[in-house]
């Protein structure tokens, strides 16, 4: 019985310090709406809205991304996988773009012909701030990024130690 116990905690205790288990992709209290049209990036929490930070994305066009390289900035729900302070934007904070939904969105533009049968996805996108001194391109909205959300450094710096890995970014028209 002891032998049999002692199986079951240590099997738990492997499982729980594995890959298996993610305490990462935990619900956090907050969640970021980023509102395209409007240029705006709002966290609310619980109890409702926080704050709201003025944005930069990458294109003009205010579409949905379609394949790498378009400089769109991607729509639907997406999770903060990574954090990390970033030699040239300050803060870099990272999406789970693809997510399975991004995936199967794009595989059917493929099969309806929207995008060419030889498109990449792409990935790699998130929230991050400016080339050193170059803020002015948020106050002039001046999109220059490759699809990422793009914020003043003091912003990103606010919004990097506010928000934890694992919470809920919506981005929207």
């Amino acid at each position: 019985m002891k032998r049999t116990s002692l199986i079951l905690v240590l099997s738990l205790i492997f499982f729980s310090n594995t890959s298996f288990y993610r305490p990462i992709y935990s619900k956090s209290a907050f969640y970021i709406v980023i509102d395209k049209s409007d240029y705006e990036l709002n966290v609310y929490d619980a109890e409702g809205w926080l704050i709201t930070f003025p944005v930069v994305l990458g294109n003009k066009d205010q579409g949905d991304k379609l394949v790498q390289g378009d400089r769109k900035t991607p729509e639907g729900t997406f999770t903060i996988v990574s954090k990390r302070v970033h030699a040239k934007w300050c803060r870099y904070i990272g999406l789970d773009f693809p997510t399975p939904a991004d995936i199967q969105k794009f595989n059917m533009r493929k099969r309806q012909g929207v995008i060419p049968r030889n498109a990449v996805q792409g990935g790699g996108i998130g929230i991050h701030g400016t080339w050193p001194h170059e803020d002015y391109a948020i106050d002039q909205y001046q999109n220059w990024t490759e699809g990422c959300i793009s914020l003043k450094n003091e912003h990103v710096k606010q919004l990097y130690s506010m928000i934890p890995v694992g919470t809920r970014v919506t981005i929207r028209k």
